[in-house]
């Protein structure tokens, strides 16, 4: 089965984003003096207003952090980039996309791991064919797009 590229690209900024906050992280969040070392580092952006954050933002931050610890150069690059381009997003479109993942996380595992599988599967498309496909999409009308993932769960179904 085949997503919209458009659908897929944010369900993975969701994914991504998302991620980074629901790590289970043993330490609970405290004062800025209680850090380690390694985290007043990381988090050293977030000095000055740490005593005004709530507990839930400074777990996720603590989270974040213990996460960016543990991740190669090559990682730590990607994310990065990642972070970035979020940034770069409205509040509208950031908005938009938390819906959609919350969405995502409440469909049935085997459809989550559909598209995920669509996705791994797009993403190893050369990125002149991904360039085509979402400009393929986003031409189509929404009754057409309607069809056309109608036709590709038909379709996949028959292979099954």
């Amino acid at each position: 089965m085949k997503l919209p590229a458009k659908f897929v690209g944010n369900i993975a900024c969701k994914l991504l984003v998302l991620t980074l906050m629901a790590i289970p992280f043993s330490v609970t969040a405290q004062s800025w003096d209680e850090l380690a070392p390694k985290q007043q580092q990381i988090l050293s952006p977030f000095e000055k207003q740490w005593s005004t954050l709530d507990q839930d933002k400074r777990s996720r931050l603590l989270r974040g952090a213990e996460r960016w610890q543990n991740m190669s150069p090559e990682q730590r690059k990607k994310m990065k980039q990642r972070f970035k381009r979020w940034q770069k997003l409205t509040q509208q479109q950031r908005d938009a996309i938390k819906d959609r993942f919350k969405k995502f996380q409440t469909l049935a595992p085997d459809q989550r791991a559909r598209i995920r599988k669509a996705f791994k599967r797009f993403k190893s498309l050369p990125a002149d064919q991904r360039k085509k496909f979402r400009a393929q999409w986003r031409r189509m009308t929404p009754a057409q797009r309607k069809r056309w993932l109608q036709h590709s769960r038909d379709k996949r179904n028959n292979d099954s």
